[in-house]
C-alpha cells in the first residue's frame, strides 16, 4: 500500500519580465530543474506545472495538482512574483502548500556582480505570498536554503511525505477484530469522533469472520510463505507452529487487501479457539502489515493503529509501540508488547520465536523476537482530549544500543529509548498532555517532518 509521495511542483514569475528581460528566464530553467532533480532523487514524484505569471496560469496549475491528487503543493519563486496572481487559487485549494525560499547562487557578498540580482530576488515574493496565505488563513510550511548547498531540498522532502501521511491519516479504513479490550478508557473514543474529527472509518468485525479467508489458503501459499520468512528471519521454533500462524496470517491478509483496509488492530482475548481454521493469534502477520504499511496496533486500538499506518507510509521505518517500565537509573524508557513490531526498524535479523500464550485457548503463535535499530527516533502519540478533540505530541529520542543484555530478554520485543528531558520530567509532561499508553516510533531524526504531519493533518502539536 505503500507509494511515493506526490507533489505539484508551481514555478511562479513576473510576467513583466517577459517583455523587458526575454533573455532572463531561459538562464533559470537549470535552477528550476535542479529543484525538480533534487526532489526526485529524494524518491519524491514531481508534477511539475508550465511557469505561472498570473492569476488565470495559477488557477489552471492548481487544478491540474488537484485533478492529479497531489500530496503537497510547492511554490517555488524564480523571480519576483506578485502574491496576488497566486493567493486566491492557492487560498482556495485543499492541498497543503510549502514554500521552498531558495535562490540559483549560494554567495551574494559585497562583491557580487549586481546582474545576479535578477536571479537571486525570489525571496522577498516569497515575503510577499506567505504574508498573503496567513492573512487568508491557508496553514502552509517554508523551508529556507539554497537548493543544493543546504538541507532545504531534504526538508522540503520530508515535507512532502508528511503531507502524503496527513492524506492517509485523514482518509484511513481501520478494521477492528474482536472488541476493544475490556477497561482500557485512554484510546476508547466515540466512532463518531474518528470519523468526523480525523475522518478514520473504523469497521468491526468478529474473529469468526475471518474464517473464511483462512480456511481458503492454500498450501503452497503457506510454503512459499514459510520459504519467504526463513529468507527474512532467523528461524527457531516447530514448523507446526509457523505454519499455522502463517495460514491465518495470509487469511487476515487477504481480507485487509480485499476490504481496502490501511490499518488495523485487534484484541488478542478475542482470538480464543483452538480449532482451525482461527487457532492462532496473528502477532506475525501484524509485524509483516506494519513492513508494508499497513497500520497496526493492539487491543482493539484503531486510533494509534491509522497513526503508525499513516507515519509507515510517510517515513518507513515506523512501528507500533508501548512505554512499558521506566529505568530510572539509566535514565530510559522500556518499550515493548506481547508480540507486534515492525522487522524494518530492527536491530538486526528478527528471530522467529514460538511464543508461549496463556491467554486464552488458541494454540501458541509464531511472533517476531528482535530489538530496535539504535540512534535517533521519534516518539509519536495521538491523544484524544476533551470535546472530542485530538492532538499530536511528538518527543525526540535516542534508542540506545544493548549492552550487557540479560539473555532472556532476547525473546522479547524490545527497545530502550532516552527523551531529550530526563524520564521522570518527560513522563509528567507526557501525561499531563494525556499522551495514551500506545504509541508510534518513528526512526530517524523526523521531529520537523513529524510537525510538518501535524500541521497538514490539522492537529495541535506538542513536542517534549
Amino acid at each position: 500500500m505503500k507509494r511515493k509521495p506526490r507533489i505539484g511542483l508551481l514555478p511562479l514569475y513576473l510576467e513583466l519580465y517577459d517583455e523587458t528581460l526575454p533573455d532572463l528566464l531561459p538562464n533559470l530553467r537549470p535552477f528550476l530543474g535542479r529543484a525538480v532533480q533534487g526532489f526526485e532523487e529524494r524518491g519524491i514524484e514531481v508534477l511539475d506545472a508550465p511557469v505561472s505569471r498570473t492569476a488565470r496560469s495559477v488557477a489552471e496549475a492548481v487544478g491540474l495538482f488537484e485533478k492529479q491528487e497531489v500530496d503537497l503543493i510547492v511554490t517555488l519563486h524564480l523571480a519576483y512574483s506578485p502574491s496576488l496572481e497566486a493567493i486566491d487559487a492557492l487560498a482556495a485549494t485543499r492541498i497543503p502548500i510549502l514554500m521552498l525560499d531558495t535562490t540559483m547562487d549560494r554567495d551574494f557578498g559585497p562583491t557580487v556582480d549586481p546582474i545576479r540580482i535578477l536571479y537571486n530576488h525570489g525571496i522577498h515574493g516569497v515575503m510577499d505570498l506567505a504574508s498573503m496565505l496567513r492573512r487568508r488563513g491557508k496553514r502552509f510550511e517554508i523551508v529556507a536554503g539554497h537548493i543544493t548547498e543546504s538541507t532545504a531540498l531534504e526538508r522540503a522532502a520530508d515535507a512532502a511525505r508528511a503531507a502524503y501521511g496527513a492524506a492517509a491519516l485523514r482518509n484511513a479504513r481501520a478494521l477492528r477484530i474482536g472488541e476493544a479490550f475490556k477497561g482500557m478508557g485512554d484510546f476508547a473514543v466515540p466512532r463518531g469522533a474518528l470519523s468526523e474529527r480525523l475522518g478514520i472509518h473504523v469497521d468491526e468485525i468478529p474473529v469468526a469472520a475471518l474464517a473464511a479467508k483462512a480456511a481458503s489458503v492454500k498450501p503452497g501459499q503457506i510454503d512459499a510463505e514459510m520459504k519467504a520468512d526463513a529468507d527474512r528471519f532467523r528461524l527457531d521454533l516447530d514448523a507446526e507452529v509457523h505454519r499455522r500462524s502463517v495460514r491465518v496470517g495470509l487469511g487476515l491478509r487477504e481480507y485487509l487487501e480485499e476490504g481496502r483496509y490501511d490499518a488495523f488492530s485487534m484484541n488478542f482475548q478475542a482470538f480464543d479457539s483452538d480449532e482451525e481454521p482461527i487457532d492462532t493469534v496473528p502477532f506475525l502477520e501484524a509485524s509483516k502489515a506494519m513492513a508494508r504499511g499497513v497500520g497496526y496496533a493492539g487491543e482493539g486500538d484503531a486510533l494509534t493503529a491509522a497513526l503508525v499506518g499513516a507515519l509507515s507510509r510517510a517515513f518507513g521505518k515506523a512501528t507500533f509501540c508501548e512505554v512499558f517500565c521506566p529505568d530510572w537509573r539509566g535514565n530510559a524508557l522500556f518499550l515493548s508488547h506481547m508480540g507486534e513490531i515492525n522487522p524494518e526498524v530492527a536491530a538486526s535479523k528478527p528471530v522467529l520465536r514460538e511464543k508461549d500464550y496463556p491467554f486464552s485457548a488458541a494454540l501458541n503463535p509464531a511472533f517476531l523476537a528482535c530489538g530496535v535499530a539504535p540512534g535517533p527516533a521519534v516518539l509519536v502519540n495521538l491523544a484524544p482530549g476533551p470535546n472530542d478533540a485530538f492532538e499530536l505530541i511528538v518527543a525526540p529520542v535516542e534508542v540506545l544500543a544493548e549492552t550487557r543484555l540479560n539473555p532472556k530478554l532476547e525473546e522479547w520485543v524490545r527497545a530502550w529509548i532516552r527523551p531529550k528531558r530526563g524520564i521522570a520530567e518527560f513522563l509528567e509532561a507526557y501525561s499531563r498532555l494525556g499522551g495514551t499508553h500506545h504509541s508510534a516510533l518513528v526512526l530517524g531524526d523526523r521531529v520537523e517532518a513529524v510537525r510538518t504531519f501535524a500541521l497538514f493533518a490539522g492537529l495541535p502539536c506538542h513536542t517534549l
